[in-house]
C-alpha cells in the first residue's frame, strides 16, 4: 500500500509547510522511493489562477495546464516526479465537484453533506495521485483552527484512520506537524507554548501529530524538546527543530541531520536505507562557495511582492549554482521607468530580464527598458510579457511602426503587434481562458536558443492570453529581429532574437517553470552565463 504523510502547520501562516514537505519529499527520494507532494488550499478559489499576484503570489503551471498554488514548484524543484491538475485541489473545486455530481443526480436523491460528501471527495483525490508510488506526500494549506480548513482536516483524520497499519504493524499513514517555536529576546528564552496549544488544537479535531518539526530563529535545545514532547504527547525522538537557513536548499541536509527521514521512514516501515544526498552536498559548496557574481536588473509589475516571481528567482539562482556564481537580483519597478532615464536604474547591471505580468501598468518602463539593453549591448532576456514587450518595442524603434502596441493596451492601435489570442475572441471569462501547459516548439539551428537547449526539439510551459500578430513578421524581420522558436504548426511565435547582440532573447512560454537547484534551465544558464560575460 502507498504510504501517507499529511503535513499540517499551525500557530501562524509562512512558516514554510511547502519547504517542510518538498525538503522530505527530496530525502525519502534519495532513499531510493518514488514520492510524490499534492496540495489542498482551503480557499472557495477553483484555483488560483485569477488572483491577485500581490495577494497570492506567484501561480505556478503545470505540464497539464493547471494553474496552481506557488508550493507545487517547490514539490517540483525538490522531487523529480512532476506535478499535475491532481496534485493541488482547493475548497472551490471540491465543492464543484459535488456540486455537479447532486446535480446529475449521482447520490440518489440523498440529503449532500460535508460529512461524508465533502470529506470523502477530498479522500478520492488524495488516491487519484498514488498509483506507483511508495510515498504520497499532503500538505493542508492554511493554519490548524481555520474555519475552511476543518472538512481537510476532518478528511485526513478519516484517511488515517482508515489507512490502519500494515503487515509489519507499521503506518500506512502519519501526520507531521508544522509549529512556530518563537524566541523572545527579552527573556532571552525559546517558548513552546504556542506549540503546545496548535498540538492542543490539532488533537481537538481528532488527529494526534505523530511527528513535530518545530520552526525557530536557532536550534532547539534537547531539554525544550523533550518538554514539548511531553505536553504533546509524542515521543521525544519524534520532535525535530527547523531553524532558519540562508538557501531554502539547506532545508533538505539540516532535516536529514536532525534525523527526520529517519523517523518517518522508520514510522511508515518503508526502511532502514541511508539516503544519497551527494548531489545536495554538492549544490549546498556551490551555493556557499561561488567563484564571481552578476548583478541581474528585474523590471517588473510586482516587485513589491516578490513572491510573485517565486519561480523566476529560483531559475535565476538555479543558473549562478551551475556557473558557481553568485546572482545579485536589482528589483526595478517597471512604473518608476516610465518618466526616468533608464541608465539611472540600469547602468550598474550585467543583465537586464522583463519577466511576465498582466494589464498595461509598467508596460511603457518595460519598454524603456527593453531599448535601453537593446542599445547598449547589455544581455537581455524576456519572458512572456516581456516577449511581446521587446516585439512592440523593435516595432516602434526600429522598425518604425509609430503606434505600434498590444490590444491588451489599446483597444484599436494602429498596428497590432500582439493581439488576444483568435479562440479567445468575445470570450470574456477569465478562469482558465488562456494557454496553459506544455506545448512544443522548434528552434532555428544555430540560434541562440538552440544552442542553449542543445536542442532544436524542445516542450515548454504557457500561461498566456495574447499572441504575436504574424502580419507584421515580415516587417520585423526585413529589421534584423530573428523569429528562432515557432510552434510545430508555425501558428504561434515561441521566441525572438537579436543576432547583432550579445545576447538578446526573448521567450513567449515561461522557463522557469521547469528549472530545479540540480538540472538548471539551459535559458537561465545561457543568459546570465552572457551577462557575468559582459561584466567583465
Amino acid at each position: 500500500m502507498t504510504k501517507y504523510v499529511f503535513v499540517t502547520g499551525g500557530v501562524l501562516s509562512s512558516l514554510g509547510k511547502g519547504i517542510a514537505a518538498a525538503s522530505l519529499g527530496a530525502l525519502l527520494e534519495a532513499r531510493g522511493l518514488k514520492v510524490t507532494l499534492m496540495k489542498m488550499d482551503p480557499y472557495l478559489n477553483v484555483d488560483p489562477g485569477t488572483m491577485s499576484p500581490f495577494q497570492h503570489g506567484e501561480v505556478f503551471v503545470t505540464d497539464d495546464g493547471a494553474e496552481t498554488d506557488l508550493d507545487l514548484g517547490h514539490y517540483e524543484r525538490f522531487t523529480s516526479v512532476p506535478t499535475t491538475q491532481n496534485h493541488t485541489i482547493t475548497t472551490g473545486r471540491i465543492y464543484n465537484t459535488v456540486i455537479q455530481k447532486e446535480r446529475r443526480g449521482d447520490y440518489l436523491g440523498k440529503t449532500v453533506q460535508v460529512i461524508p460528501h465533502i470529506t470523502d471527495e477530498i479522500k478520492a483525490v488524495m488516491k487519484k495521485v498514488a498509483k506507483d508510488m511508495d510515498v504520497v506526500i499532503v500538505e493542508i494549506g492554511g493554519t490548524v483552527g481555520d474555519i475552511e480548513s476543518q472538512p481537510f482536516l476532518e478528511a485526513i483524520r478519516q484517511f488515517k484512520l482508515e489507512a490502519g497499519l500494515d503487515s509489519q504493524m507499521k503506518a500506512n499513514a502519519i501526520n507531521m506537524h508544522l509549529t512556530f517555536v518563537p524566541y523572545i529576546k527579552a527573556a532571552g528564552e525559546l517558548k513552546s507554548k504556542p506549540t503546545q496549544h496548535s498540538v492542543k488544537e490539532l488533537r481537538a479535531l481528532g488527529i494526534q501529530p505523530d511527528v513535530l518539526l518545530c520552526r525557530a530563529e536557532q536550534d532547539i535545545p534537547r531539554d525544550l524538546k523533550d518538554k514539548i514532547a511531553l505536553f504533546c504527547s509524542v515521543t521525544p525522538d519524534a520532535v525535530f527543530s527547523c531553524r532558519d537557513a540562508h538557501s531554502i536548499y539547506e532545508v533538505p541536509l539540516n532535516l536529514h541531520l536532525e534525523g527526520l527521514d529517519a523517523k518517518a521512514a522508520a514510522l511508515l516501515g518503508l526502511g532502514e536505507k541511508e539516503p544519497d544526498l551527494s548531489a545536495w552536498q554538492s549544490l549546498l559548496r556551490r551555493i556557499r562557495n561561488p567563484k564571481g557574481s552578476v548583478r541581474i536588473g528585474v523590471v517588473g509589475k510586482y516587485v513589491e511582492f516578490k513572491e510573485s516571481y517565486k519561480s523566476l528567482i529560483e531559475a535565476l539562482h538555479h543558473a549562478g549554482y551551475g556557473l558557481e556564481t553568485h546572482v545579485d537580483l536589482k528589483w526595478i519597478e517597471a512604473e518608476e521607468l516610465e518618466n526616468q532615464d533608464p541608465a539611472t536604474f540600469l547602468q550598474d547591471c550585467q543583465g537586464i530580464l522583463v519577466p511576465g505580468g498582466f494589464g498595461v501598468r509598467g508596460t511603457r518602463g518595460m519598454i524603456k527598458s527593453i531599448q535601453y539593453a537593446r542599445e547598449h549591448r547589455i544581455p537581455f532576456f524576456g519572458i512572456c510579457l516581456g516577449m511581446q514587450m521587446a516585439s512592440v518595442e523593435f516595432a516602434r524603434n526600429v522598425a518604425g511602426l509609430d503606434g505600434a502596441d498590444s490590444t491588451e493596451f489599446d483597444d484599436a492601435p494602429k498596428h497590432k503587434i500582439i493581439f488576444k489570442l483568435r479562440e479567445l475572441v468575445d470570450v470574456e471569462e477569465l478562469g482558465g481562458t488562456m494557454r496553459l501547459g506544455a506545448y512544443p516548439c522548434r528552434l532555428a539551428p544555430e540560434s541562440q536558443a538552440a544552442t542553449a537547449y542543445g536542442a532544436t526539439e524542445i516542450s515548454e510551459r504557457h500561461r498566456h492570453r495574447y499572441e504575436f500578430n504574424h502580419e507584421y513578421k515580415k516587417a520585423l524581420e526585413d529589421k534584423g529581429l530573428v523569429f528562432t522558436g515557432m510552434s510545430p504548426d508555425g501558428v504561434f511565435v515561441e521566441i525572438v532574437e537579436l543576432k547583432d547582440h550579445p545576447y538578446f532573447l526573448a521567450c513567449q512560454f515561461h522557463p522557469e517553470f521547469k528549472s530545479r537547484p540540480l538540472n538548471p534551465h539551459p535559458l537561465f544558464t545561457a543568459f546570465v552565463k552572457a551577462s557575468a560575460q559582459a561584466r567583465g
